[in-house]
């Protein structure tokens, strides 16, 4: 069944309702998954979603008439298009966190809010292994734009729930209470001081939350880290990946994941789950020195 349209809706003054009309359905929300991962051609929407041409080409065009997506021709003869996510359909990404949280949480667990991965966020965050990091673009706390990937050097990728200066009000009520929140600080502070070593070895650092860049920025000063930290707060880089994120003080929070991308974009090593966060920088460090030396 196609997406309800807007002017078939009784509920007019409802935004829910009204973006219920754009998005109606589980199959359209997956396509906007899939353009978030960074598919944007027809014959890999269907073979990632299973659906069949007629149904594809519906929703796709449903979308590109809403503006949440837009077509990029590619080819002349025959004429074919790229699907690529507008800034409307960013704007639906923080959605997609919210129901995977939720579904994470409460279909596929018991409830419990927890910043560690379930057997399910595990499954998911190691299939990354192999594949291909979209090009995304995140706010630095320097006030600049960085890459997830670095086609001059290896990329440790480090995804953390959040850190905060002393004195700053950052942290939600009983954020030491849920499982798998400590340790951010220690991590980014280790990382700081294996940076020198990191750097001899072949790889850049950069770390990933959902705080706001100015919270980054106070903490990176506070830290004196050497790296830039990058925030995630629209969501762009944690629904590209699919990463795990739990919810608390409002706000969608990553669950602490660690990658290992080469200058081809590729996640060539991860660290999933981080259990102890200042050895798993020593490891990464080994494993910068062994595979940067090696291919």
């Amino acid at each position: 069944m196609s997406a309800m349209r807007r002017e078939e809706l009784v509920d007019t003054d409802c935004g829910i309702a009204q973006a219920l009309g754009v998005v109606g359905d589980w199959q359209t929300l997956l396509i906007v998954r899939e353009a978030a991962a960074g598919v944007t051609r027809f014959e890999a929407f269907t073979r990632e979603l299973g659906l069949s041409r007629r149904a594809l080409a519906e929703r796709l065009g449903g979308l590109v008439e809403h503006g949440v997506l837009v077509k990029v021709p590619y080819s002349d003869r025959p004429p074919r298009y790229d699907y690529r996510l507008t800034a409307r359909g960013e704007g639906l990404l923080p959605v997609l966190l919210a129901l995977q949280e939720w579904g994470t949480r409460h279909v596929l667990g018991d409830g419990s809010l927890t910043g560690g991965l379930g057997e399910a966020e595990l499954h998911r965050v190691r299939g990354l292994a192999g594949t291909r990091v979209p090009d995304v673009g995140l706010e630095a706390h320097d006030g600049t734009e960085v890459r997830l990937v670095d086609p001059e050097a290896w990329t440790v990728l480090f995804f953390f729930p959040g850190a905060y200066a002393p004195g700053s009000a950052g942290y939600p009520p009983r954020w030491g209470e849920v499982p798998g929140t400590g340790g951010c600080t220690l991590e980014c502070v280790t990382y700081g001081r294996r940076h020198a070593a990191l750097v001899g070895a072949g790889a850049r650092v950069l770390g990933v939350s959902t705080q706001h860049p100015e919270q980054l920025a106070a903490f990176a000063a506070h830290a004196e880290l050497p790296y830039r930290l990058a925030s995630d707060q629209d969501g762009l880089a944690s629904s590209a990946l699919r990463l795990p994120v739990f919810r608390a003080g409002g706000s969608d929070r990553l669950k602490r994941v660690t990658l290992l991308v080469d200058p081809e974009g590729v996640v060539r090593h991860l660290q999933a789950p981080v259990t102890d966060p200042a050895q798993s920088v020593d490891d990464a460090l080994d494993v910068v020195r062994r595979l940067a030396t090696t291919t």
